[in-house]
């Protein structure tokens, strides 16, 4: 693939004074390549991410956050506008060292080789994305240390082929937690990872976007979705996260408890469109997030979060997306 550069403000849609050029690679149809979604880029993130991108410097990159708020967007997104290939790997707890770097299959009665997700980033020079690494087994991860210090990767599951690291290469992982395990008890399965598999990585804590920043992404995906409704759409799942991670900032009415479930920016965004989608249904918005969210919580907290919309969308809670 042949490497080009972009334009930092026409490439992110920002409006900075400065002109910046930022490697990537040329358009060619890569299969890898993320498709471009509608998406506004938090600055201060973005130029961590940019930085990262074009000079790791050694470093793998991780970024920790609760659930939806955008942590695996952000790189995927970039790498959209940068048409820098990605490979994607959902981490689960079983994951072994085999799964990345490859394994003999049985094919017509032979055994080739099938390289994996990070050697054929190693290879090629596509970026990989960890997602979720907290839940994988720091044993199963240690295998890649000396890769994340610069050595090549052997493959001694392919006769001890050795891999040079592409320069453009490289190594992101995603989490719910910092790394050091789940200490809220929000996120099942997360484990505490090595403190010298955590030395190698740089991070980047990831939030969910302001009211201001959620209410551009609502323009963007659903336009047709009046302002209001996306207002209070966006103060909704506010209310609910707030729930979520016991931040009551004071404010904590009489019996008020916390929830085990958020609405997260992606679930907002599922929210608004399922809203559009059946705009003709009764009480649509309580309909839409039944769909979205609340079929999967227990009926306590059902009734609890179609509560909060109530008052928060007063009248418009009962009736269509047009009223």
């Amino acid at each position: 693939m042949q490497p080009v550069f972009y334009e930092l403000n026409e490439t992110f849609d920002l409006d900075t004074n400065q002109l910046i050029l930022l490697e990537g690679y040329k358009e060619c149809g890569h299969p890898a390549v993320p498709a471009v979604q509608p998406y506004v880029f938090d600055r201060d993130r973005l130029r961590k991410l940019l930085a990262f991108l074009d000079n790791p410097e050694g470093d793998g990159l991780f970024l920790c956050g609760s659930t939806g708020c955008g942590k695996t967007s952000l790189v995927s997104q970039a790498a959209a506008r940068l048409h820098w290939p990605v490979q994607m790997v959902p981490v689960h707890g079983r994951l072994e060292l085999d799964d990345l770097l490859g394994q003999k299959v049985l094919d017509k009665g032979s055994t080739p080789f099938q390289y994996g997700a990070l050697s054929i980033a190693v290879k090629d020079g596509h970026i990989l994305i960890l997602d979720e690494m907290d839940v994988a087994d720091p044993a199963e991860l240690a295998g890649l240390y000396d890769l994340l210090d610069g050595a090549p990767l052997v493959l001694a599951q392919n006769g001890g082929e050795i891999i040079p690291v592409h320069p453009r290469f490289r190594f992101v992982a995603t989490g719910n937690s910092a790394g050091a395990g789940d200490g809220s008890g929000l996120y099942q399965g997360v484990l505490r990872q090595s403190l010298a598999w955590l030395d190698r990585f740089r991070v980047i804590a990831v939030d969910y976007p302001d009211e201001l920043t959620e209410m551009m992404i609502l323009n963007q995906v659903v336009p047709d979705l009046p302002v209001v409704v996306r207002e209070k759409m966006v103060k909704l799942s506010n209310e609910v996260r707030r729930l979520f991670t016991g931040d009551t900032d004071g404010r904590a009415g009489e019996g008020e408890s916390q929830l085990s479930v958020t609405l997260s920016t992606r679930g907002l965004v599922r929210w608004a469109r399922l809203s559009l989608r059946f705009q003709g249904a009764p009480r649509v918005f309580e309909y839409a997030l039944e769909q979205a969210l609340t079929a999967r919580v227990e009926p306590a907290e059902r009734q609890a979060i179609h509560r909060i919309g109530h008052d928060v969308f007063g009248e418009l809670w009962s009736s269509g997306v047009d009223s």
